[in-house]
């Protein structure tokens, strides 16, 4: 009878720790809900029942993976007595549930801010931990951590007054026979058996498909598919994906996404297949400056606000304006990819946190070094943010400057140095030592930032606010540079690093998220114009050089803008997602929940059911087949 009785302990322990964790888990979807507006935004009772209930999948799945460990424990305890597997048990518990509140506590921060469930890209911003909370209020850090101790304590509470106790702290019976120890095999081979039972939860399904974030995802809207999440898995999960990225993606067999890929980036033969010339000089100074989150929807001259940014409106008439640029991404990291390296932004990963990746990339500045050209960074952040030093050294940057070098008083912002202070200190690095050697300078605006600390007070609206501020100090300085004599042999370039979600109806997949502008001033440029053709920021690397009437071949990703032998496009990504469009239209994929979620053609159909959308779709898909193929060989 002893027998029997322990070792059903033994099973309802089991049991008890799978189940116990379910409701924890399920709790999670009203809270980030509600945390999030849930209601204010118009979501019933009803949507918080159907997300908890297409939730417990993976629900099923984390605690499947939390409960193998107090198998393991209940296995032992069949051959082994004694209080310490007990205690051994709790600091188990108490270890898994900090992890699991820590993660939660984040992701419902983050979320606000990146629009997608914590993933792998936030262990990557962890590295420079002052960096990545300085968009946070002290408010909001004070919150989370009383969040991530108040459930971290409810976790392990719950489960050691109601599972531990379940587990018997004697071996089932004394091994003094070869009855008894038939006996404790016994127990094992049913503990063993409850163990493979406990597989289908951790494997998500008993069909081909295993578990995976797109399994929770019940209808059309995002935020309520987003809810469901597990956010221990969404992160673990793709932590796991992160190295074998040759095998992800594979839409196509090899010959199709090669016939579909090849001629979205079709070069004319030569160094450069455009007679349009926009420079009138060979080999200018080029100064690039990459305004953060400057959104096309906040600038009057590309369809957006139209007081906020006038020096940009003004100074559009003088130099040559691209109206319609998307950005390849939504994070800095990524977009400096996509214009110093002509490289696609990936929706999972970021190529910059791997440096042996990253080094290997053909980039403007390696080009223009190995022409004579001198190059330099500016940065008013921390240049560790990222491995932002180790991508800018490894790209031919002799010389960078961050916040380190401005005196402790100069750094008012959370992020750093503000923007009126970094553009005086480029004015003098461009005007003082001048010398013959032509230079390449990349200057990285910051004041528009999260929390958008300016010292301005333009618009009550924070993010307008800071972006006008960074426009005033723009304009100050590119007046000041037409007094001096370097103005007739500089070529400017400002393109955004990502866009923002201005105005707040704009949802983080669609075009306008990622619509900005770009604009090239300067004394080396013949004339005024204006390009409507539709390209992405990876454009402008082989855009560029072919206007230096360099080769830039070796930028399998970037098309010069003014080739007629390349067609006009523009992709890009978000969390797990691309958007594709030309001239036939756009078409928004959602790689998760493997669906359209965006599709309109050119005449404002929408959804488009012609071909034009099928189209789009596999020209996006094989050129996201091939930028991973293209990372993992890298």
């Amino acid at each position: 009878m002893t027998y029997f009785c322990t070792m059903k302990r033994r099973l309802l322990f089991i049991l008890s720790v799978f189940a116990i964790q379910l409701p924890l888990f399920a709790v999670q979807k009203p809270v980030f809900m509600l945390y999030h507006g849930a209601f204010a935004t118009g979501y019933g009772f009803e949507d918080f029942v159907n997300v908890m209930f297409h939730g417990l999948k993976l629900d099923c799945t984390v605690s499947g993976y939390l409960t193998v460990i107090p198998l393991l424990f209940a296995l032992i305890s069949v051959w082994v007595s004694g209080r310490m597997l007990v205690n051994a048990l709790k600091v188990y518990f108490g270890l898994s549930w900090i992890i699991v509140a820590a993660v939660f506590a984040v992701d419902l921060a983050l979320y606000g801010y990146w629009g997608f469930r914590i993933d792998a890209t936030a262990v990557f911003y962890v590295k420079s931990p002052a960096a990545a909370l300085a968009s946070v209020s002290v408010g909001t850090i004070v919150l989370h951590t009383l969040i991530f101790a108040l459930y971290a304590l409810i976790g392990y509470k719950t489960l050691a007054l109601l599972a531990v106790p379940l587990l018997p702290l004697t071996s089932i019976v004394p091994l003094k026979s070869v009855r008894q120890a038939i006996r404790r095999l016994a127990c094992t081979g049913i503990l063993l058996v409850a163990g493979a039972v406990l597989f289908l939860p951790i494997r998500g399904s008993v069909g081909t498909s295993t578990a995976n974030v797109g399994m929770v995802y019940f209808g059309d809207d995002r935020f309520l598919n987003h809810s469901a999440i597990n956010p221990a898995f969404a992160l673990f999960a793709s932590l796991l994906q992160q190295q074998d990225f040759e095998s992800q993606f594979d839409f196509f067999p090899e010959e199709e996404r090669k016939r579909i890929f090849d001629p979205l980036v079709r070069k004319s033969e030569g160094t450069t297949g455009t007679n349009t010339k926009l420079l009138k000089l060979d080999r200018p100074d080029i100064l690039l400056i990459l305004a953060e989150s400057f959104s096309a929807s906040a600038v009057g001259v590309t369809g957006g606000e139209p007081d906020v940014t006038p020096n940009l409106n003004r100074l559009s008439e003088e130099g040559v304006l691209f109206t319609n640029l998307y950005a390849g991404s939504f994070r800095t990291d990524r977009g400096i990819v996509a214009v110093l390296n002509g490289y696609p932004a990936q929706p999972t990963t970021s190529i910059m946190k791997y440096p042996a990746k990253s080094q290997s990339l053909p980039s403007i500045s390696k080009t223009l070094v190995g022409e004579g050209y001198a190059a330099d960074a500016l940065y008013g952040g921390d240049i560790n943010f990222t491995n932002m030093q180790s991508y800018f050294f490894s790209s031919g940057f002799t010389s960078i400057v961050s916040d380190k070098d401005f005196p402790f008083a100069m750094r008012r912002s959370k992020w750093g140095v503000s923007d009126d202070v970094t553009f005086e200190h480029l004015r003098e690095l461009l005007t003082v030592n001048v010398t013959n050697t032509p230079r390449l300078t990349v200057f990285l605006t910051l004041s528009s930032h999260e929390p958008f600390e300016v010292p301005f007070g333009k618009f009550e609206n924070p993010y307008l606010n800071s972006v006008a501020f960074t426009d005033d100090c723009f304009g100050k300085f590119i007046d000041s540079l037409k007094r001096t004599s370097l103005w007739e042999r500089l070529l400017v370039i400002l393109v955004a690093d990502h866009g923002f979600r201005y105005p707040d109806g704009v949802q983080e997949f669609e075009p306008a998220r990622f619509h900005i502008p770009m604009l090239w001033l300067g004394g080396a440029l013949r004339e005024p114009r204006r390009i409507e053709t539709i390209a992405s920021q990876t454009d402008l690397a082989a855009t560029l050089l072919g206007q230096l009437g360099l080769d830039h071949s070796e930028f399998t990703f970037s098309r010069d803008i003014f080739d007629p032998a390349s067609p006009s496009h523009a992709w890009y990504s978000f969390h797990n997602g691309f958007g594709f469009m030309d001239s036939t239209g756009v078409s928004v994929f959602d790689n998760e929940s493997v669906s359209l979620i965006a599709d309109e053609s050119s005449d404002g159909t929408s959804p488009d059911t012609s071909t034009d959308a099928i189209s789009r779709v596999n020209k996006g898909k094989a050129l996201l087949q091939t930028l991973y193929d293209d990372l993992g060989k890298r």
